[in-house]
């Protein structure tokens, strides 16, 4: 399985690939940039969470990936519910958007936790100081 750094990366190229292959419409290449500013940000804001100095770091860009993520969603929605570009070469993505999301989701959550553990774990451990 590959690490979430380099899958977030294929998904931003899997997005430009995307957007080079829209229509020359105007609709089409309005939602593709919007599409190609948010599905690329998912990775940066990964790595940016990797380098995090806290956990509160960590959690807020990795949120901010997910925000992005779900954004990125919104506009496949729509290219493929206006019929702008066909369902069947869109789902690939979108699931992996989907896929994405959820790991992230659940990064977050475990980090959160992890947090909460060491904060009990501090504060068991200065009761038992002052005990």
């Amino acid at each position: 399985m590959k690490d979430l750094k380099a899958r977030t990366k294929e998904f931003a190229l899997r997005v430009i690939r995307l957007y080079s292959a829209l229509p020359k419409s105007t609709e089409a290449q309005v939602i593709g940039k919007q599409i190609l500013r948010s599905g690329t940000s998912v990775g940066a804001h990964y790595r940016e969470g990797v380098r995090a100095r806290s956990t509160a770091e960590f959690v807020s860009k990795l949120s901010g990936g997910m925000q992005e993520l779900e954004e990125t969603s919104y506009w496949l929605e729509l290219l493929a519910e206006a019929k702008i570009f066909p369902l069947e070469k869109l789902a690939p993505i979108m699931q992996e958007a989907d896929e994405l999301m959820a790991i992230l989701t659940t990064c977050v959550k475990n980090s959160k936790v992890t947090a909460e553990a060491k904060d009990e774990g501090r504060r068991m451990k200065d009761g038992e100081r002052s005990a």
